[in-house]
């Protein structure tokens, strides 16, 4: 590893963990996993593009550190997040002498991450996680706070549990085989984390901008997992409220990706016009400036990512998905907004039409 990795800790009460940020720090999974779970038999999950790419070195490490670890592999993809896949997963541990005594690692992005870790939520009623996210989005959001869960034809992420990792090791060096694609749509994450709670992270990006895959983005990276953190630790379980406002631009983001057909339009690109939509409401509702709307759409915009709905999108299949969101509440809209930017707040204020009103006018 070529520098000292920055730690961001996840202070939670009963299950505290640390996020390790830093270069070539997958070759240290075996040595930094063994400080946090006892080394065992273990399976290292990971997907068919993924592993080829990372999966040797951290097999080696992990029998370097006295672990006895397998691969499976997984679809690369959306698709692989489904309960066939889980239940072929849970039954390949088991052949290969999995027990409770046993413990996974996550090697992938946001896909890999939230299947493996509900795997092991529920593998033996629970088995040790360690998450080593490969992509942006993996490193600035999915990988922290315990969130697991796979898909139903019926919408995104609606089965799942909480099930906090142990470890997080981000390895920065592995952005830099992201294809250019999948390595925009996590900046839309970022994009999310400076409107609700970091207003000059916004500015940061736009300097960046184009981002270089080949530089160091520790700092970044740990700016976005210290946000996740702290709102984490405030609302594990997501009973206050405040953990909600993660979701912005994720209600109607979320129902955008299960209509048009999961891998269609990645997961970000979703968000991000899910977030086009939200400032829309925000300026609208809540008296968010159009200027400062404005501002964030360039630079969703110099993120290369989308900021309108495809026309080939039914509006009438979207509300149709939002009324299946884990957001609604007593069937009403629990929606993110936000008044300026750096903050933001969850209201069940905003009606149907308003949602509405707002697909049609990003709709392309």
């Amino acid at each position: 590893m070529s520098a000292e990795p920055i730690i961001v800790s996840v202070p939670l009460q009963d299950s505290p963990y640390e996020i390790l940020i830093g270069s070539g720090i997958l070759s240290l999974a075996g040595e930094l996993a063994a400080k946090v779970v006892k080394p065992c038999r273990c399976v290292l999950i990971s997907d068919e593009i993924v592993a080829p790419l990372h999966a040797p070195r951290v097999l080696e490490s992990l029998q370097s550190a006295g672990f006895e670890p397998h691969l499976l592999t997984v679809p690369a993809g959306e698709a692989s997040k489904s309960m066939a896949v889980v239940a072929d997963l849970c039954d390949q541990m088991i052949q290969l002498g999995l027990d409770r005594k046993s413990a996974l690692f996550a090697l992938g992005g946001g896909v890999v991450g939230d299947l493996a870790g509900f795997v092991a939520s529920i593998h033996y009623r629970g088995i040790p996680v360690i998450q080593l996210p490969t992509t942006v989005v993996a490193q600035v959001d999915s990988s922290i706070g315990g969130k697991t869960g796979v898909n139903s034809p019926l919408g995104k992420n609606l089965i799942g549990t909480f099930h906090q990792p142990r470890l997080v090791l981000s390895d920065i060096a592995t952005l830099s085989t992201l294809p250019e694609r999948i390595f925009q749509e996590g900046l839309a994450e970022a994009i999310k984390h400076a409107v609700i709670a970091d207003e000059p992270m916004l500015a940061l990006l736009l300097d960046l901008l184009p981002l270089d895959r080949s530089s160091d983005l520790s700092s970044l990276i740990a700016r976005n997992a210290a946000i996740k953190t702290r709102i984490v630790g405030d609302d594990e379980f997501e009973t206050k409220g405040t953990r909600a406002l993660l979701n912005f631009g994720h209600t109607i983001g979320h129902a955008i990706e299960a209509v048009a057909g999961y891998g269609k339009l990645s997961h970000g690109e979703c968000v991000a016009i899910g977030m086009i939509a939200a400032l829309d409401l925000s300026v609208r509702l809540a008296g968010l400036p159009q200027d400062q709307a404005e501002r964030v759409k360039k630079i969703i915009i110099a993120c290369c990512l989308p900021t309108s709905i495809p026309s080939y999108i039914p509006i009438d299949s979207i509300l149709a998905a939002l009324g299946r969101d884990k957001k609604f509440d007593a069937g009403a809209i629990r929606f993110v907004l936000t008044k300026e930017l750096g903050s933001a707040f969850v209201t069940d204020k905003v009606t149907l039409e308003d949602v509405t009103d707002a697909i049609a006018r990003i709709t392309a």
